[in-house]
């Protein structure tokens, strides 16, 4: 089967592998029938996560169809349409029975899909601790309505949950990329007074008054200025950082008002200051990591309610066999990509000619075999 495969700091390569098989009792393997390309994906092909094992296959969004699974599985059976969650977790580990299922203690706990075991952008894929990390998909939700749940959905009401949103409060958030609208939609849910969205590209901005006519929108040159208007001058209640750029961080922390929650959702390709002495007496709380992404039942009810969609973000769709092409144009933001759905195909490796000296120039091989 193809598999996009991590072989380098800076090389993807489309490669040959073997269907997986079961290895442990409590797995399951999913046939990928829909996967996504996140910024996660770039920030390994970067080199930026040490974790990430050279010779695994990438990806971590994905839902797909179970094909077999392992004696211990009881929650889900051949057959039944899945997401699959970024983390595998074992639940029975100090982390996991408190919900922090990032810090799982088990080997292949945490992100492990894609990054330290083979992930999904391929046609198959093993997935551990399949009775916590496969959330069976409701009659009527589609696959594309589906896909974002396991990751930036789950990343996004991750991080609307953990900010302590009130009624009352005034919400900003720093980057309306993937993520940070995934954060939007679930941090609407909590009704606060006014949302404030912050962004550098001018079609993002766009896509956020389109969709979200409710939501002030801003950009980075006159952020501070249109919250301090927007709160009395006291700062935004909570600030969610999602851009990971050299300066959404100080402005995230320059937003807050004294006593404010700022929760750091990016992932950053270098190390941030924290400028203790420029903000001492602000008092703010910072909460940081990675996703607890345990809630995906509760996300994919959501969805089918009509509560959440993210199917607007899928502004691409590219074969397997074109993952490469999907990679260079997300990579370099063309033609307004938001996200790109990536589904299986049996064309084997297919590229043009005129595209072979970008893709390589992106750390992608034309064709791996």
């Amino acid at each position: 089967m193809k598999a996009l495969t991590y072989i380098s700091k800076g090389r993807f390569e489309l490669t040959e592998k073997q269907m997986p098989q079961i290895t442990d009792p409590k797995d399951a393997i999913v046939k990928v029938t829909l996967s996504s390309i996140c910024s996660s994906d770039l920030h390994i092909l970067h080199g930026s996560v040490p974790q990430a094992k050279p010779s695994i296959t990438v990806g971590h969004e994905m839902v797909g169809i179970v094909e077999s699974v392992g004696p211990e599985v009881s929650s889900v059976r051949p057959g039944d349409r899945v997401a699959v969650n970024v983390e595998t977790f074992c639940g029975e580990c100090f982390f996991c029975r408190r919900g922090w299922v990032n810090n799982c203690e088990d080997p292949n706990g945490g992100w492990a899909l894609g990054c330290r075991i083979d992930g999904g952008q391929t046609e198959y894929v093993r997935v551990p601790f399949a009775d916590n990390c496969l959330t069976p998909i409701p009659a009527g939700v589609s696959d594309e309505q589906a896909l974002f749940t396991g990751d930036i959905l789950a990343t996004g009401y991750w991080a609307a949950e953990i900010t302590e949103i009130s009624e009352c409060d005034t919400v900003l958030i720093i980057g309306a990329g993937p993520t940070g609208l995934c954060t939007l939609q679930c941090v609407s849910l909590y009704n606060p007074r006014h949302i404030i969205v912050c962004e550098t590209d001018d079609a993002r901005r766009d896509f956020v008054r389109k969709h979200h006519p409710e939501v002030f929108v801003t950009d980075p040159a006159r952020c501070l200025e249109d919250v301090s208007r927007l709160t009395e001058s006291r700062g935004a209640d909570r600030v969610i950082e999602v851009a990971g750029t050299d300066t959404s961080f100080e402005m995230a922390w320059r937003a807050a008002r004294p006593n404010a929650i700022v929760t750091i959702v990016a992932l950053y390709d270098k190390p941030q200051i924290l400028p203790l002495p420029d903000m001492y007496g602000k008092n703010l709380t910072f909460k940081t990591g990675g996703v607890d992404g345990c809630k995906c039942d509760k996300i994919l009810r959501l969805i089918a309610e009509g509560k959440i969609d993210t199917t607007p973000l899928i502004t691409h769709r590219y074969p397997l066999s074109r993952i490469r092409e999907a990679y260079s144009l997300f990579e370099q933001r063309r033609e307004n990509v938001i996200k790109i759905a990536v589904y299986p195909d049996s064309d084997g490796c297919t590229v043009e000619p005129d595209d072979i000296d970008e893709l390589e120039q992106l750390g992608l091989d034309s064709c791996g075999d």
